[in-house]
């Protein structure tokens, strides 16, 4: 069951939020350049016939690797436990969900933004957005509200 967030509950989580999407942003960054020199190096291993392997350098990416994933795994652990959901690493794009009028909506941040000012319908997604006005300010509700 989701954790439903009222405006001023989502923004309260904002510099924390800033900060781990940022480093996700970095650690899949170094996820994707680890990956592409482990694959550049079995092409190496495989043309040369296995017989030029260096080990050191091989092992330094597999740790670079291994540490990258664990800390994107980590950040994303700490994103569920915040209540709120990742809909695009790659942008920073962040929800937390809400309800309006009874119905579950998501109060929507990107990187950069500097605060918490559109929501969307869960089925509209980011292309769906909308200012929060007075009257999405009277009508959203929280888990704290209900």
């Amino acid at each position: 069951m989701p954790r439903y967030f009222t405006l001023d509950e989502a923004r309260q989580y904002l510099p924390a939020v800033d900060v781990a999407i940022r480093e996700g942003i970095v650690a899949r960054r170094n996820l994707e350049l680890a990956e592409k020199d482990h694959d550049a190096q079995r092409e190496r291993i495989m043309f040369s016939g296995g017989m030029t392997v260096d080990h050191e350098a091989a092992q330094h990416n597999r740790e670079k690797r291994d540490s990258s994933a664990a800390k994107l795994k980590q950040l994303l652990r700490g994103f569920d436990q915040i209540g709120c959901v990742v809909k695009d690493l790659d942008i920073g794009l962040i929800d937390f969900p809400a309800l309006y009028r009874g119905k579950e909506v998501y109060l929507c941040w990107r990187l950069g933004e500097p605060d918490i000012a559109f929501w969307h319908e869960v089925e509209e997604g980011f292309a769906g957005r909308r200012p929060i006005d007075a009257d999405f300010l009277r009508e959203c509700r929280g888990d704290s509200q209900l």
